[in-house]
């Protein structure tokens, strides 16, 4: 993964002083917390993992459009991930940080429990309870 030189191309739109405020302000506990409560859903993402590509389909899918976070694109998105694996767990690196979904703030979990939650019935009820779908 590429962080610094993609992240470089995406942080044009926001002023230097701006992004070293931002990153001082707050830790990647609370970014992440902050970013997966503005919207209904929320998926942190690597832009080349296709398990992310999968769960963005299968809401895109579902009528469903998430808030996406593409960490490989963010320029603290290591800081990011790290934080993201503390929380589902996972100690084995990127590949089993990511996808890491929010629902209505609540953190879901990883593909497996996506997925889980699609198959048993459980995923359309968070979605309607969050005002992500309206079915």
């Amino acid at each position: 993964m590429q962080y610094g030189a993609a992240a470089a191309e995406q942080a044009w739109y926001m002023p230097a002083a701006a992004m070293v405020v931002a990153a001082a302000a707050e830790t990647a506990a609370e970014r992440v917390e902050r970013l997966a409560s503005e919207s209904a859903v929320v998926v942190f993402s690597v832009s080349s993992c296709c398990m992310c590509h999968a769960v963005k389909r299968l809401f895109c899918g579902m009528g469903v459009h998430p808030a996406v976070h593409e960490l490989d694109l963010d320029p603290r998105g290591r800081d990011l991930e790290r934080a993201l694996a503390r929380l589902v767990g996972a100690g084995g690196g990127a590949a089993a940080a990511v996808p890491v979904v929010f629902i209505g703030g609540k953190l879901v979990g990883a593909m497996d429990r996506v997925m889980a939650a699609h198959i048993n019935g459980s995923l359309v009820p968070l979605l309607k309870e969050a005002g992500a779908l309206w079915l």
